[in-house]
């Protein structure tokens, strides 16, 4: 066998077989891909390429032959043979570098640097970015929020009236029922006489409460029934002027939203601040309460 009947050599990365084939005794070279290909794959091209082949195996260095599943790569791994007819062409792969543990953890090292340093020169600036990017949708949003917020409060301030001249009412009434029951049972009647008037009244007030329980589904609590007829005032209030109370919240719950993600975008530790500047920023003092401090000092020399 001549050594020119059969070659290997790596282009580019990936292994290029060439074999001399038996029918036109000419050279042909197949591009293999080391993960996809397996030895059946290789059989198949030579077959498919030259069909004068009867019989065709890859044998190891052992003599022993190597199934049809086993992939390019672990082929290329040690010299074998490729037996073709009555034709044994013996394969030496050139070597190659191998990739072993001590190398992935290396690359993992380097891995961790890059990303630490990407993470140092553009995270910072996108933080920055994301973060103007949030104060500016809040300020939009407390802008589009000013007018309605206005409006909100006097609607606020006419069901608050509304619900207390009731709760006033309520007792009122109270008061007048106790006053016609004590005049009935000392001045124009008796206890004997009363005691039945009496307990159809308390039985007519269990009722009544039973009769809020059927329609609302809710105990009768003094304050659910304060809060249910405050909240019954303030939606009929805003249907007459107008006013979109489900805009509203929803304008409310996106500005609540702004605000808890700007302030843990600007949290010093998701900042990545050196110890002493967080220090130094928990521990100063808002400007309000220096202002205040100011404003005390002067006071006090005046």
């Amino acid at each position: 066998m001549s050594v020119d009947d059969v070659s290997l050599e790596y282009v580019n990365g990936m292994p290029h077989l060439t074999v001399r084939l038996p029918s036109r005794n000419e050279l042909c070279q197949f591009a293999l891909k080391p993960i996809s290909h397996t030895v059946g794959h290789l059989l198949a091209m030579l077959r498919e390429e030259d069909r004068g082949i009867d019989r065709a195996a890859i044998i190891n260095k052992h003599g022993v032959r190597i199934a049809s599943s086993c992939t390019i790569e672990r082929l290329l791994d040690d010299k074998f043979s490729i037996q073709i007819n009555n034709r044994s062409l013996d394969v030496r792969p050139p070597e190659r570098e191998k990739i072993t543990l001590e190398k992935i953890d290396k690359m993992d090292d380097v891995r961790k640097i890059i990303a630490q340093l990407y993470e140092a020169f553009n995270v910072g600036e996108y933080q920055l970015e994301k973060s103007n990017q949030l104060a500016k949708e809040l300020e939009n949003l407390r802008y589009e929020l000013e007018p309605l917020e206005e409006r909100k409060m006097e609607l606020t301030k006419k069901a608050e009236r509304r619900t207390n001249m009731m709760t006033w009412v309520g007792l009122g009434l109270m008061s007048v029922q106790f006053g016609i029951l004590a005049r009935l049972t000392w001045w124009e009647y008796s206890w004997d006489i009363m005691e039945p008037v009496t307990y159809f009244v308390t039985y007519g007030t269990t009722m009544a409460m039973y009769a809020y329980y059927c329609v609302t589904k809710r105990e009768y609590i003094m304050e659910n029934v304060y809060n249910r007829e405050y909240s019954l005032n303030l939606y009929k209030n805003a249907k007459k002027v107008q006013f979109d109370v489900e805009h509203y919240n929803r304008l409310k719950r996106k500005s609540a939203e702004l605000e808890y993600n700007l302030s843990r975008l600007n949290d010093p530790i998701n900042m990545q601040l050196p110890a002493h500047l967080v220090r130094t920023q928990l521990d100063s003092p808002p400007i309000d309460e220096n202002n205040n401090a100011l404003e005390k000092s002067k006071d006090k020399s005046t």
